[in-house]
């Protein structure tokens, strides 16, 4: 299947809190002049692989985010998230008309095309996909302030969005995972939990999400390197 034969709905998750804000609401946060989440959903909008963009919000700015995604060549859709973020990805999810879902956060606004067309290939080929980039710390499992273990780095990826999947599975997955009472931090983590292959594709260090005001100097300083 190549690259324009793919049809792909764009969810992209906006619905959280930004407890480590400090204050700042990320999503509606300048970065050079234009919202994060403006930003967002022009880059997923701009990828050829995607047909249609859902954006999942708070109910309280469901207006507020419906006027920052007008305007884009493609159509996009807002709807109103869950208590928890796999039921907003649900949500988001119910409103996809394509057979294949990329779930991206809202706050990565600095995620490329070529990130994403790779996941996608990816998910196409194996049924789930997820871009990531390797570790370069040393990580420490600890308990109560005492080192378990060192895991051997080699084996760690710190892993980005878009996610992408057959929406059908991921539906059903996410479901059975709520139902469950699963933990998720992130889609992946249903499919493993249900014993579905996921694979790595390569993430982009440059792909960061904004979760405190550091995260948001620095995506502004990327952003004026890439447009200068």
């Amino acid at each position: 299947m190549s690259g324009g034969d793919i049809r792909c709905s764009a969810v992209i998750v906006a619905a959280g809190s930004a407890q480590r804000m400090q204050g700042i609401d990320k999503l509606l946060a300048p970065l050079d002049g234009v919202p994060v989440l403006r930003r967002t959903v022009e880059a997923l909008a701009s990828a050829p692989e995607i047909t249609e963009l859902i954006v999942v919000t708070r109910a309280d700015r469901l207006e507020a985010v419906q006027a920052l995604c007008e305007g884009l060549s493609k159509p996009v859709s807002v709807v109103p998230g869950g208590k928890t973020r796999a039921e907003s990805v649900l949500c988001g999810l119910s409103a996809a008309a394509m057979p294949y879902a990329a779930i991206h956060d809202g706050a990565r606004p600095l995620v490329t095309n070529e990130v994403i067309a790779q996941a996608i290939a990816a998910a196409v080929s194996c049924g789930a996909a997820a871009p990531a980039v390797s570790v370069h710390d040393t990580i420490k499992r600890a308990e109560s302030g005492l080192v378990l273990e060192t895991p051997d780095r080699s084996t760690l990826f710190a892993v980005q969005t878009p996610q992408v999947f057959r929406t059908e599975e991921i539906r059903s997955v996410l479901r059975w995972a709520i139902a469950q009472g699963l933990p998720l931090t992130d889609d992946c983590s249903a499919m493993e939990a249900a014993g579905r292959p996921v694979r790595l594709t390569p993430g982009d260090v440059e792909n960061l999400k904004i979760t405190t005001p550091v995260d948001l100097r620095i995506a502004e300083a990327i952003w004026k390197g890439r447009t200068t």
